[in-house]
């Protein structure tokens, strides 16, 4: 896996470097200082993973994450940030990042970088429990006025819980192939990108409060 390492800290960003190119299969391609860099990095190096810091001067990394994404939309970016601002968060949430961790977590960012280039989101404990109530809900959504399914709607509660395909196809007895082409449809249908979104679309649209 190649990664993109950009804090305002250079020490931090040589530290995260050293703790990730300490595990197997794992190489760091660059280490980054402010926002401008992870623009510049991401297209140079073509990282499978951008793992960046918020707080950072002149362009922060909310910034630098949405142009990343605007300008290469399958892009894996993944927060690793001091603060867990609910700004932030929802922020990191709808602009499609893969994950949002507190440095105070090290012992859990190889993991979750093993995690999201597997194409899985990753939020901490802390941080899940706090989206459905920053996302607010606006009541329960008719699935057939978005052209969706009842068996859908299931299907996205599902991922909005967080279960991988495996654990959807166990829960509706289908196969993985059948989830993952059913969540690609779906995502087409609401014209959103990748798990993140759809879960944030359920919180806001289908789950009642």
């Amino acid at each position: 896996m190649k990664l993109v390492i950009v804090d305002d800290d250079r020490l931090v960003g040589l530290s995260l470097k050293t703790i990730i190119e300490a595990a197997p299969d794992m190489e760091v391609a660059a280490v980054g200082i402010c926002g401008h860099d992870a623009i510049e990095m991401y297209k140079q190096h073509q990282p499978d993973v951008l793992l960046m810091d918020i707080r950072m001067d002149g362009m922060t990394g909310l910034e630098a994450g949405q142009t990343v994404l605007e300008q290469y939309p399958d892009a894996r970016v993944l927060f690793l940030t001091t603060f867990a601002d609910d700004d932030y968060i929802v922020k990191a949430l709808k602009m499609g990042a893969k994950g949002y961790l507190l440095k105070q977590n090290f012992e859990s960012i190889v993991p979750s970088l093993m995690a999201v280039d597997a194409g899985q989101s990753v939020f901490g404990e802390d941080i899940v429990a706090k989206i459905p109530s920053l996302m607010g809900s606006g009541g329960k959504t008719d699935m057939k006025a978005l052209g969706l399914t009842d068996k859908e709607g299931d299907l996205i509660a599902l991922v909005a819980e967080g279960m991988s395909n495996k654990e959807i196809a166990e829960r509706l007895y289908l196969s993985e192939g059948t989830v993952r082409n059913s969540i690609s449809v779906i995502l087409d249908k609401l014209r959103l990108r990748g798990r993140t979104q759809l879960a944030i679309f359920y919180y806001k649209n289908i789950k009642s409060v």
